[in-house]
Order: structure tokens, then C-alpha cells, then sequence
């Protein structure tokens, strides 16, 4: 007899992962039965393994969520950062010009932390399995929906479930098999990230420069080295891919303006296309769409993770919520309860990232100088800096019980 769930999350990536660690764990007197699709499990990295660059930046809010997801105390290698300092080409990073963002000026600890991608999915994923959660080791091949439950077949047979939660990326196979239409363009980037040695510290800051042709970022970590985010034109990030380390260093000293001297990479540099993706509807008969299944958004404020890692908290806090008044967890109006949400606060976290890339990576023009003005005039204006920070932080907006919370 096939196996029934009370929900089957598709896709073990961290935004999957902490939706079914925080589902597993939901303290109700009758637990939800939940299981993960995931055919790629990955192990906790050892202590002194090198530091992957793939990395994510974890804000205030989504720190409170893997706490209650019981993940936060699993994850290694943390690097706060307490700074960030952001800065247009036409000034140098040390200057007027610049925007600086400190912890301090908000009686906050620090700004987030960087960490990398494979710790916070391995930790959410113990979190899960030790909570009694089932991780399913194969892949999804498509789903059939009922009027009791959705049936599932993977590569190692069939599952069955009240509720599926696609979280498996932005191809997601589960938003195409119920036919839910998304709007994606393509930015005509390239994002390339790699970790690199630097001649000064990076002084727990993370640095953000915007050029005419893309955007490069320093994300400070543990060992001291930084993990880059180049977010660059394609013909100049086929020129980067194509290069020598040595020609790519000599390209990274000219474009970080040596901010923090010069640069060695010591790790291979890896790429991604880069796209922006809006699902029209987030949910459908007994089908949830969570991260980047959902909406994928431009990397240069880091907000990608944070913003699934808030779907997941938003939807596991109306799925226990339905479950203690004894509702079904398929229920489209707790889905659509979900869906307008979080649709609103995405769009607005999208429209302002969109602008920032228009009119300070790639604009010209008045508007665009105006813009690089603008970061001076936030930097001497602290109620905007204010705003600007709790934004980063993941503490403005319609936010879930959880991330409201003080961390234990």
C-alpha cells in the first residue's frame, strides 16, 4: 500500500529543508507526517575542509527561523559580518560618496551572516531527520492530484500526500506539472563566484561596488578570505570565465579598485546565468510553490534565501495553524491565505532590487546620477539608514510569528 504524508516537500534545498524542519517540528498534538524529496543529500563538510564558495547571506529574520527550525545551532563556520559598504565607481570606497551600513549605529550584534549553502542545507536536514522526518532519496518524475491527495512518482516509486511543496529551484518540475505560469526575463548577466584571498582584511564588512557593467561584491568569511559575487555583462563574463587566474586577478584588482589590496583566487571560479522569475500564482489544488520555484531575484542584495527561507516560515505557520483547527493542509484557502502574503512582500523586495541594478549598475543619465548621489545622501541621513538596515535585516514587513521573536 502506498505510503501517505500529510505533506511531501519536493526539493531538499535549504528553503525546502527548513519548510519540513519547521513542519516536523511544530509542537501540535497531533504531528504533521512530512517527507522530503531529495536525491542528493549532502553531508556536513568536515572542519577543516575548504570553504565553498557558494555561499548565502543570512539576515536577522531568517536566523530566527532556522532556530525554530532547530538548525541554527548545526551550522559551522558562521561569519557575522557587521558592516556593509557600498559604493558607485565614480568615488572610491573610501569617501563621502560611499554608503556605509554599521551594526553599531543599530544596536544590532552584527548584519547577518555568510554561510555557506551546503552547511545550511546539510544542518536543516539533520534538523529534519531528528525530528522523525522521512528524506526520500529520488527524483521526481511528475504528480497526479485528487480530491484527497496528490499522488507523486519519483525515480523509486510512488509517494502519496495531502499537500505537495514544490521548493526544487527555478526550473521547478512540480510549478510546470500543474501548470503554473510564471513572467521571467533575463538580465544579461553572468554571476561569477569564487573565494579569494586579499591583501588587507576584510574587516567583518561586506563590500559592494556598482560599475557601469555589473556589480561585484566581497562577502566576508570565517578564515578570513572573501567569497565574490561578480554579477557581470555577459561579453565581459565570458572574457573573465575564459582568462587565466592571472588575467581574472588583474581584472578583480581593476574592478574592486584594490578596496581591500590585492586579490588571489584560491578556489575555481563557478557561474550562473541570471534571470528574474515571478510565478503568477504562488499555490494550486493542494500544491504550494516556496523560493525560487516561486520567484528568483537579481543576487546583488542577497535577498534570495531570506526571502525563501520567509516563505517557508509563513507557510509552515498557516499549515499549524489549519492543522490545530483540524483542516486539511491541501486546503486552497490556506494556500491562497499563503500566496497573498508573501506575493505582496516579494514584488516590493524585487521592484527595489530591480532599481538598484537599472540605475546604479547599468543606468545613465540623470536619473542614474542622481542615484549615485543618492547613496551619499542616505549615508548622511540616519532614519534612512535605519530603514534601509531593517529592511536587510528581514525585520520591516508582514513577517511570521517566528521571525518576529528575540533569538534565544
Amino acid at each position: 500500500m502506498m505510503e501517505m504524508f500529510d505533506v511531501l516537500v519536493v526539493g531538499g534545498g535549504p528553503v525546502g529543508a527548513c519548510a519540513a524542519a519547521l513542519l516536523a517540528r511544530g509542537g501540535t498534538a497531533s504531528p504533521l507526517k512530512v517527507a522530503v524529496l531529495e536525491p542528493h543529500r549532502p553531508q556536513m563538510p568536515a572542519a577543516d575542509a575548504a570553504i565553498d564558495p557558494r555561499v548565502v547571506a543570512v539576515s536577522r529574520a531568517s536566523e530566527r527561523i532556522l532556530e525554530a527550525a532547530g538548525a541554527w545551532a548545526g551550522v559551522r563556520r558562521l561569519s557575522p559580518y557587521e558592516r556593509m559598504r557600498i559604493w558607485h565607481e565614480s568615488v572610491p570606497a573610501i569617501s563621502p560618496g560611499s554608503l556605509v551600513f554599521d551594526a553599531a549605529d543599530v544596536g544590532e550584534p552584527n548584519l547577518g551572516y555568510i554561510v555557506e549553502n551546503r552547511v545550511l542545507q546539510a544542518a536543516l536536514l539533520e534538523s529534519f531527520a531528528a525530528a522523525g522526518g522521512h528524506i526520500e532519496p529520488a527524483h521526481f518524475v511528475g504528480l497526479q492530484i485528487g480530491a484527497e491527495a496528490v499522488t507523486v512518482a519519483t525515480s523509486g516509486g510512488s509517494l502519496s500526500a495531502r499537500l505537495v511543496i514544490g521548493a526544487d529551484g527555478a526550473q521547478s518540475a512540480v510549478r510546470q506539472a500543474v501548470g503554473l505560469t510564471v513572467d521571467s526575463s533575463d538580465y544579461r548577466q553572468t554571476a561569477i563566484v569564487a573565494t579569494v584571498a586579499t591583501e588587507r582584511s576584510h574587516e567583518k564588512t561586506a563590500w559592494q561596488r556598482f560599475m557601469r557593467n555589473g556589480t561585484l561584491a566581497f562577502l566576508p568569511l570565517a578564515d578570513g578570505t572573501s567569497s565574490i559575487v561578480w554579477s557581470a555583462d555577459q561579453d565581459l563574463a565570458k572574457v573573465l570565465l575564459e582568462g587565466s587566474s592571472a588575467d581574472f586577478e588583474a581584472e578583480l584588482d581593476r574592478a574592486s579598485d584594490r578596496a581591500l589590496g590585492r586579490t588571489r583566487l584560491v578556489s575555481d571560479r563557478a557561474s550562473f546565468l541570471l534571470r528574474r522569475l515571478a510565478a503568477h500564482h504562488y499555490a494550486a489544488r493542494r500544491v504550494a510553490l516556496i523560493g525560487d520555484a516561486a520567484h528568483v531575484v537579481h543576487p546583488l542584495a542577497g535577498q534570495g534565501v531570506n526571502l525563501g527561507l520567509l516563505d517557508a516560515a509563513v507557510l509552515a505557520e498557516l499549515l499549524l495553524e489549519a492543522r490545530r483547527e483540524r483542516e486539511d493542509p491541501g486546503a486552497l484557502r490556506v494556500l491562497r491565505h499563503y500566496e497573498r502574503w508573501r506575493k505582496s512582500e516579494v514584488a516590493f523586495m524585487s521592484s527595489a532590487i530591480d532599481t538598484f541594478d537599472r540605475f546604479l549598475a547599468h543606468g545613465r543619465g540623470p536619473l542614474s546620477r542622481l542615484a549615485r548621489k543618492g547613496l551619499g545622501w542616505v549615508n548622511r541621513s540616519h532614519e534612512l539608514k535605519r530603514f534601509f538596515v531593517s529592511r536587510a535585516l528581514g525585520t520591516a514587513g508582514e513577517l511570521p510569528r517566528i521571525a518576529r521573536r528575540a533569538a534565544r
